[in-house]
Formats: structure tokens, sequence, C-alpha cells
């Protein structure tokens, strides 16, 4: 399965949109960043009206990947977390790869975010083990 159907427990599959990959590694991004995050962040971070940006929230929260406290701060939860955190590995080690080819930064990090959602477990291990060789 490609990287955007996350395994819950007891072996069933739920296919994540690209959207909520994208929105999720945001929040992960931003939480690092910065300590914590909110919507206007996730807006910011991303270029999205602030009313998508709350229905994708809104959507995430039900999916139960995160959880909005009453000062309007974002926690990603467990399976929400795991799935972010995939993302980013996606995304960082492929951008990375792609620079120590000779790609440009700004190109690698756009085409990075375009592959990191459609590639196979099988293929993103085989490059990520293809890396770690490369990089030695």
């Amino acid at each position: 399965r490609g990287s955007n159907y996350y395994r819950y427990p007891m072996g069933i599959y739920m296919k994540i949109q690209e959207s909520a990959e994208n929105y999720l590694e945001a929040i992960l991004m931003i939480s690092k960043e910065k300590g914590n995050c909110r919507s206007i962040d996730v807006a910011n971070e991303l270029g999205f009206s602030k009313p998508s940006v709350s229905v994708a929230m809104k959507n995430l929260r039900e999916s139960g990947l995160i959880e909005v406290d009453a000062s309007g701060n974002i926690s990603l939860l467990p399976d929400g977390l795991k799935i972010a955190q995939a993302i980013y590995e996606r995304h960082t080690i492929l951008s990375n790869m792609l620079i120590e080819l000779g790609v440009p930064e700004k190109i690698a990090v756009a085409d990075a975010c375009k592959i990191e959602h459609d590639l196979s477990n099988e293929s993103f291990d085989a490059i990520k083990k293809a890396h770690k060789k490369f990089i030695k």
C-alpha cells in the first residue's frame, strides 16, 4: 500500500487524504518550531484560508488524529503523530537525497512534497536504505 494508507489496530487500513497528511505534517513542524500550534499558524504555513483550515481541523478531530484545547492549541494524538512523523521522514529523506544529487533546494523540496504521498512503503524503504549508503 502507498504511504497514504494508514494501518489501524486489528489490520484495518484507511486511506488518508494527501491534504490530511499535509495538515498533520504542518502541525508537527509548527509545534516543533514554536512549541505550540494554532489554526492560524497552519493557514499561514500552508497558504490556505482560515475557513478551509477550520474545516480540515474539524475533520482531523473527528478522525481522532488531533485534539484542540479551549485556547485553540492543536495537539497531535498518537495516530496523528505517527502519520505526521512518517510523512515528515519521507519529506526530509527525499528532499535531502535530491539536494545531494544536485537538484536545487527549492525544486528538491517541492518535488519531495509531490513524491512523499504517492510512493509505496516498499519503494520508500529501498530509497531510505540507498540514502544511508549514499551519505556514508
